[in-house]
């Protein structure tokens, strides 16, 4: 199976370069302060021109109100709008019609019991990010370093397609896939050399795990 990869929280344009040349589908730009890997509106912009044909641009935002929102898709080119805090699914289903975009809702697992909201997001946003739950104590809701136990959403199929998120990184990726069966994964933390410093060497790795990983048959576990 064709395996799909995103690499979020670019901030250089260099990142956008690698990225496009090692293979991955979509390019994450971070409009949140408290990220290391947050942008403005004017960075990401120059960022997502800089990307070629292909390559889907995606603005990721935690809570955000209309005016930043309306500034975001006015000035950036974008492919699709990734909403990443407690937007409620009827949010959801407002920011894709006021905007005319995809979106993708993360939605945060640590245990079976969060995964009626995967089915509930489902209904309204055109993708899911099924992440790793943050911890309480964390001031960021994704780009954290942390997995889950990827068994609770092995062979699990929803109403629209997903993205695997969460403590992925080139060594671990290709057991990610096997066990989960996802078709997109999604990398931040995993390939950076420094907090909020993309490394060229392990996002190409990442890629290529990934992309070797789909090769294989897919090993669902009920």
């Amino acid at each position: 199976m064709d395996i799909q990869v995103k690499i979020c929280g670019l901030r250089r344009p260099e990142d956008v370069a690698v990225v496009a040349e090692a293979g991955a589908r979509y390019a994450g730009f971070v409009f949140f302060p408290k990220s290391p890997r947050s942008v403005s509106v004017a960075e990401a912009r120059a960022l997502a021109l800089l990307a070629p044909v292909g390559l889907a641009k995606v603005a990721l935002v935690v809570d955000a109100d209309d005016a930043l929102l309306d500034e975001i898709v006015a000035e950036v080119p974008l492919d699709m709008l990734q909403l990443h805090g407690h937007e409620s699914p009827e949010r959801v289903a407002q920011v894709r019609a006021r905007y005319g975009l995809p979106v993708m809702k993360a939605v945060g697992v640590a245990s079976e019991a969060d995964l009626p909201a995967l089915e509930a997001y489902g209904k309204v946003a055109d993708q899911l990010l099924v992440d790793a739950k943050a911890p309480k104590e964390s001031a960021l809701p994704g780009g954290n370093g942390l997995a889950f136990d990827w068994r609770l959403v092995a062979g699990r199929r929803w109403p629209v397609p997903w993205m695997l998120a969460g403590g992925l990184t080139p060594e671990n990726v290709a057991e990610a896939v096997r066990l989960t069966g996802a078709r997109q994964i999604d990398v931040s933390s995993g390939v950076e050399r420094a907090r909020g410093e993309k490394s060229p060497e392990l996002i190409r790795a990442f890629v290529r795990a990934a992309q070797a990983a789909g090769a294989e048959p897919a090993v669902p576990r009920f």
